[in-house]
């Protein structure tokens, strides 16, 4: 058995008291990181090769079922909001669809054909990069894909929850983070959703930071897309140069994004 299947170590849940069930998931959740921290070398070499890539014009696919599917989707949906790239750069595909974010879809994950369709859908080139996504290592639909895309040329890499999985070995960069039984058995939307979701807010973020998309500290590209981000673009250009907030705003304003105001606010 699957150490992500194996039984936990926890018994008769049902009969807990709430204070004693919360103790209980919030324990196992504090060897999340620890684990994460265990595995950065494998992050790295993930990481530099998919930014030689992205500098010339490559992209990121994600690819998963279920909870992990649902995990890429989210990091790819955040990166044009945070880092101003295209939608097109950072791409989150799941087993079943768009609509299996929402509701499971039967049986999808078990096609080891359909992956590389859905990937087919948006002309991958060797450029591009990979990252197969199943808490298992063992999801068809994620290796059939992971396998295919080798066959072209694509750089390959993974997140995975057993260790020496069939997927992990599929793969040119594979990252296992080892987490033990989860406290509900076989729940891996828990300690390996939550690794998982550590992993990939490491990559997507690390690597928009190699590629210029943060300036100091700050999200200098993000989206002006809701009052709030706006005021923060305007925070951001007030600590940059020294203009009070007014003046910050019509800049902010005339140029579209803080970057941009920043840059014309230093050549004038």
């Amino acid at each position: 058995m699957s150490i992500t299947e194996s039984s936990s170590p926890y018994q008769d849940l049902e009969k807990l008291a709430l204070g004693e069930v919360l103790e209980g998931i919030n324990k196992e959740d504090q060897k999340v990181a620890l684990a994460v921290s265990k595995k950065m070398d494998q992050i790295a070499s993930l990481i530099e090769q998919i930014v030689v890539r992205m500098k010339s014009g490559g992209r990121i696919f994600y690819l998963g079922a279920g909870t992990s599917g649902r995990l890429g989707i989210l990091d790819a949906s955040e990166c044009p909001p945070t880092f101003g790239v295209g939608h097109d750069v950072v791409i989150g595909i799941i087993a079943g669809g768009d609509g299996a974010i929402r509701k499971a879809v039967e049986f999808a994950e078990d096609n080891d054909q359909q992956a590389w369709n859905d990937l087919s859908a948006y002309q991958p080139s060797a450029q591009d990069s990979l990252i197969g996504l199943a808490a298992s290592g063992t999801t068809p639909y994620v290796l059939g894909g992971i396998r295919e895309a080798r066959k072209h040329g694509l750089l390959t890499g993974c997140i995975v929850c057993n260790p020496e999985s069939a997927l992990a070995q599929a793969v040119e960069f594979p990252i296992e983070i080892v987490m033990g039984p989860e406290y509900v058995t076989g729940s891996t939307r828990m300690k390996a959703g939550t690794a998982q979701k550590l992993v990939l807010n490491m990559i997507s973020t690390a690597v928009m930071i190699q590629l210029g998309r943060v300036k100091g500290n700050k999200m200098v590209d993000m989206q002006l897309s809701n009052d709030k981000l706006i005021d923060r673009g305007v925070k951001m250009i007030v600590m940059e140069t020294g203009l009070d907030r007014v003046a910050a705003a019509a800049l902010l304003n005339t140029h579209g994004s803080v970057r941009k105001a920043i840059d014309a606010y230093n050549k004038s």
